[in-house]
């Protein structure tokens, strides 16, 4: 699929899905074949190529780069790390919210790959060490110290429209799902001058 990177940190706060009675939060990813009036037809990394519903409303959003020079003290950032042999977290991918979307999942939490976590927090400072710099991120109740080396992807979130939804760009949707099996997108994140949305 293009080299997707995968990671496992989620924009709750984008790619949030909403959930009615008798339906289910679901999220995918894909590729896009087609788009016509309102509904989007996504090829999955099966192969499957599955019709999306779009409301009027579906927020659209896309990632572009970013480096380290651009993190400051004061910054509401997320990252997905890696816990090293060194016993200290290492950034895989570091993301810099827009202004208002600051405090959004605010925390650190462990996630599904072993001593993989992602937190949520605002930068309190940026130090330079052996291995690398390092953001000591504060959140309400508690503190990390992330490494951020050169091989770490960092990136902001801009918005986006129908526009980026075209035939072959990756994608990645949140939604839900009803008893049909019809899936209804609530936002998608999308491929943006071949800069890749968060596969996780």
């Amino acid at each position: 699929m293009r080299g997707w990177i995968a990671t496992g940190f989620i924009l709750a706060a984008l790619l949030s899905a909403g959930t009615a009675s008798a339906q289910t939060a679901t999220r995918m990813e894909g590729v896009v074949v087609s788009l016509a009036v309102d509904t989007l037809i996504v090829k999955t990394p099966s192969g499957s190529e599955v019709p999306v519903a779009l409301p009027a409303d579906t927020r659209i959003t896309a990632l572009a780069n970013r480096q380290l020079s651009d993190i400051r003290p004061g910054d509401f950032v997320g990252s997905a790390a890696m816990k090293g042999m060194d016993g200290k977290l290492h950034a895989q991918e570091v993301h810099i919210f827009p202004e208002a979307l600051r405090g959004s999942g605010e925390g650190h939490r462990d996630m599904a790959k072993p001593d993989q976590s992602m937190t949520n927090a605002t930068v309190a400072e940026v130090t330079k060490q052996p291995q690398g710099q390092v953001l000591t991120m504060k959140y309400q109740g508690g503190i990390q110290e992330i490494v951020v080396g050169p091989e770490a992807r960092i990136v902001t979130f801009v918005m986006g429209d129908r526009s980026l939804l075209r035939p072959g760009a990756v994608v990645v949707i949140s939604g839900s799902k009803d008893a049909a099996g019809l899936v209804t997108a609530r936002s998608i994140q999308a491929e943006k001058d071949g800069v890749m949305p968060l596969i996780f």
